[in-house]
């Protein structure tokens, strides 16, 4: 494939990178996803380190993909969609800061467009209680270890990824068919 200079980067953490990065790896216009680790102290965390709690990072997935392909909006729609962002600290039985929802904007317009989006995901009452997801500058992002790279596709038939991924995995071929890679 071909490298488009205009390609841009979107960075989110919704709990567990394994479930995120699976959910956008499935997207028409989604070139890369990296499951990395931002947010914190820490210089060069490790999993063991970020699973303690003490790094301040979030486990989160940092997104190249083509705006003239998938924009930012939809890239933020998936995001929501594929997670509780009312949930503080936590998503399903993963608790913990490194599981927190936060979307870390690498511009202006990508603030603006997070801001405005939970604003009306608030104001329309998409959900049952008031959305928690914090807005961040954007900030040293860190590669996880290898082995969490491409997880679910690599360990479908695992426990966690069968009954946790997985249904995240069906929910978005479900509702989001027109933004699937062939």
């Amino acid at each position: 494939m071909e490298n488009n200079i205009k390609n841009e980067t979107a960075t989110f953490a919704g709990g567990c990178f394994w479930c995120t990065e699976a959910v956008f790896l499935e997207l028409k216009g989604v070139e890369k996803v990296v499951s990395g680790y931002i947010g914190g102290k820490t210089t060069n965390p490790t999993y063991k380190e970020i699973c303690e709690g003490d790094t301040g990072h979030a486990e989160a997935i940092e997104i190249t993909y083509d705006p003239e392909v998938i924009s930012f909006g939809e890239l933020l729609e998936l995001f929501f969609a594929t997670h509780d962002p009312t949930t503080l600290n936590r998503q399903g039985n993963d608790v913990g800061t490194q599981y927190r929802s936060e979307v870390f904007y690498h511009n202006e317009e990508q603030r603006k467009m997070t801001a405005d989006f939970i604003a009306f995901l608030n104001e329309e009452n998409v959900f049952d209680k008031p959305i928690v997801t914090k807005l961040s500058p954007v900030s040293t992002f860190f590669e996880a270890e290898d082995y969490h790279q491409n997880y679910y596709n690599q360990n479908q038939t695992q426990g966690y990824c069968s009954f946790v991924i997985t249904p995240k995995i069906n929910k978005v071929r479900q509702y989001f068919k027109d933004k699937l890679k062939d």
